[in-house]
């Protein structure tokens, strides 16, 4: 079996796509964030939980889109790792969303979810 080759490139137009995608992906977990933040109601100490995991998969998700914008995001190994990362920082955001939504429904956190 022959190894991969280290310099091996993509197409342009397929990180393009991929950029597109984790471009609003992004967006919308900035504004999934801004808006539960600006909830009027008080903070408690268990809506830190999923502000921890919001922040840490919103940076994760930022500096993929960073990543994916450098000229060297056109070789293979770097998309796959920026890829891989930006699944990562997906899965961080999706379960603070949960967390916070699983502290609205038990009614644990002050900052409502659900109105």
């Amino acid at each position: 079996m022959a190894e991969p080759d280290p310099e091996e490139k993509i197409d342009s137009t397929f990180r393009n796509g991929s950029l597109t995608a984790a471009g609003i992906i992004l967006g919308f977990s900035l504004n999934f964030i801004g808006r539960w933040v600006s909830n009027p109601n008080d903070w408690s100490r268990i809506d830190i939980v999923p502000m921890v995991f919001l922040t840490i998969g919103i940076a994760i998700q930022v500096k993929v889109f960073a990543d994916l914008l450098a000229r060297d995001s056109l070789i293979a190994a770097k998309y796959d790792r920026s890829r891989r990362l930006f699944l990562i920082g997906l899965v961080i955001v999706a379960l603070g969303m949960g967390i916070a939504l699983l502290n609205d429904i038990l009614g644990l956190g002050s900052m409502q979810m659900l109105g």
